[in-house]
């Protein structure tokens, strides 16, 4: 059984920082984590899912959406099974549900969102103005 469990997420002012972990588990996980592209999407009330970053396999290539593109930043440890997102000068409009993903075959379809192997369930953040 694999698992992806999100935390990190809570109420931060507009202009601070948070960062967002994602833990790996399960057999597949914990043994082949390394051979998984991952990704953090994000879903604001109303709102449908949206891509913000991927990371390569070995965390050497990093992706970012234009909105978080200067602000966020997406890593890895392989070692320990865990993704993360540092998110500075956070913004009202960054107010979400953030999940992370992993997928097994390719980076296009971790950042086109379709077709991904697996998705955590979630962790809130929410920016006040």
């Amino acid at each position: 059984q694999v698992e992806l469990t999100e935390s990190g997420g809570t109420l931060v002012q507009a202009g601070g920082s948070l960062t967002l972990s994602c833990a790996a588990s399960g057999r597949t996980m914990t043994e082949y984590f390394s051979s998984y592209v991952m990704g953090w999407f994000r879903q604001a009330p109303g709102e449908a899912r949206e891509y913000v970053a991927a990371i390569s396999r070995g965390g050497g290539v990093t992706y970012y959406a234009d909105a978080v593109k200067g602000r966020f930043t997406i890593s890895r440890n392989n070692a320990e099974n865990t993704l993360y997102l540092q998110m500075d000068n956070l913004k009202p409009e960054d107010t979400a549900v953030y999940y992370c993903a992993a997928d097994a075959s390719s980076v296009r379809t971790v950042i086109s969102g379709t077709g991904v192997d697996y998705w955590g369930n979630g962790t809130l953040v929410t920016v006040s103005s």
